[in-house]
């Protein structure tokens, strides 16, 4: 019998596994899908090197008259997707390599709960343990449409040979956000619809209202309060049918994206034969991520039901948490204080803290700082028209309780704002810091004026 068994080996997973093991533990890792995670093979990372492709058709485009001439310059989608393989396509034997290397057994395979202590892998292999930990990540959102079947995912995205000419994106959320900048700058007809009024609610509404104008002026275009009915398959295009505002429209596409959100990949692993309490926001957890329903069982990640955002750092640290509280005995809770947020299109937009929302309810003296950067130097010098920021200050304690930013770097520049939440340094604290100039983060200070 093992002591632990992880069933899933994104970041979540490996992070706890390394952590058991290193402290003496008999463990094994069940991967369920490529060693890696989603992060590093199906989202963050291979998206952000396609991202690369189009910062530079942005800037070029920005810079167009300003001392560049764009012309001849476009993506080619073959040698980007070549580009991002060169990262990806080493992840998986990596990070096998390294957990067996720190003593960690590995398993391949689907995998399903037989009972409370044990799981049987799709080979018919059994595997009893002491402890589990289930860190499976997120799977996209089913659309119950007719033509569902139709629907590309982020994953397969990722994957494609050559970009279709005519791309819709369903959900008005990051993955439909993101993939749309990158589409566009490579020449393609983009559009995202979002069945509610409002795209990208977790972020700040002005600066969301900002990221709109510059999306269209992109090329993309954005339909709200727009839900699709029905896909169906025409010969090499796909006719969408659509109802916005209670009217019907019917388009033609040649690549349709689910982007429409994500549950809890969870729902193969016969939870109910081991009496593990779930949902599709994952299992559900006491705060220091014990199963509610079987003290033996811990989750991490998306795969859990906890007040933590669907991020990577927030996994790694779920993960790492859950390990120390199955070894200790402990029950610790993850602390989410000042972890930002991104949704990374061209320029990013960037949230770390309370909402402006959250913070009139819960700030006694509250002083928003907002300033539109789109003048200033740092933005200028690259041609950048559309940038802000929002700061949400404690004015009786002079702490940062959130931070706001759409702009170029600025998914850089918000990590001060989340150190300075984690740490607990005032507004006059940062402003005293001397930064490189000129720089972005020499902004940092008259953002707080």
């Amino acid at each position: 019998m093992k002591d632990l068994v992880v069933i899933g080996a994104g970041m979540a997973g490996n992070a706890a596994a390394r952590k058991c093991a290193a402290a003496g533990w008999d463990v094994a890792i069940i991967d369920e899908l490529p060693y890696g995670g989603t992060c590093a093979l199906r989202g963050c990372d291979p998206k952000k090197m396609l991202r690369r492709a189009a910062e530079i058709m942005d800037a070029a485009q920005l810079m167009q008259g300003k001392g560049i001439d764009q012309q001849g310059l476009k993506v080619n989608w073959a040698d980007l997707m070549a580009h991002k393989r060169s990262f990806t396509d080493d992840v998986p034997a990596k990070m096998e390599a390294g957990l067996q290397s720190a003593g960690v057994e590995t398993f391949h395979g689907h995998v399903r709960f037989i009972s409370p202590h044990k799981v049987e892998l799709e080979s018919g292999q059994t595997l009893e343990a002491k402890h589990f930990l289930i860190a499976t990540g997120a799977k996209p959102r089913p659309l119950p449409v007719p033509g569902e079947e139709f629907l590309t995912d982020s994953t397969a995205f990722l994957e494609l040979e050559k970009l279709p000419k005519r791309i819709l994106f369903v959900g008005g959320g990051y993955i439909s956000f993101e993939f749309a900048h990158i589409a566009a700058r490579a020449g393609e007809t983009t559009t995202i619809i979002s069945r509610g009024e409002k795209v990208l609610k977790q972020f700040d509404p002005d600066l969301v209202g900002m990221l709109i104008s510059r999306s269209r002026e992109a090329g993309i275009r954005i339909a709200t309060s727009t839900s699709l009915s029905a896909i169906e398959k025409v010969g090499d295009v796909y006719r969408v049918h659509m109802n916005q505002n209670g009217q019907e429209q019917t388009d033609e596409y040649d690549l349709v994206v689910h982007g429409a959100g994500r549950v809890a990949a969870t729902d193969h692993l016969g939870l109910e034969e081991a009496g593990i309490e779930s949902s599709e926001k994952g299992i559900a957890v006491t705060p220091w991520l014990q199963s509610t329903t079987q003290p033996h069982v811990f989750a991490a990640g998306d795969a859990a039901a906890t007040k933590g955002k669907p991020l990577t750092p927030v996994a790694v640290s779920e993960g790492k948490v859950a390990a120390s509280n199955l070894l200790k005995g402990t029950t610790t809770a993850p602390d989410y204080t000042g972890i930002p947020s991104a949704v990374f299109t061209v320029p990013e937009l960037v949230s770390v803290g309370m909402s402006e929302a959250e913070a009139r309810e819960k700030v006694g003296k509250l002083r928003v700082a907002y300033t539109d950067t789109s003048g200033w130097f740092s933005n200028r010098r690259v041609g950048e028209t559309h940038a802000a920021a929002k700061i949400l200050i404690d004015e009786e304690s002079d702490l940062i309780v959130g931070a706001h930013l759409f702009g170029p770097e600025y998914g850089e520049l918000v990590n001060y704002f989340g150190l300075a939440m984690k740490t607990g340094l005032t507004t006059r604290q940062l402003k005293s810091m001397s930064a490189a100039y000129p720089s972005v983060s020499s902004d940092l200070g008259s953002l707080l004026a």
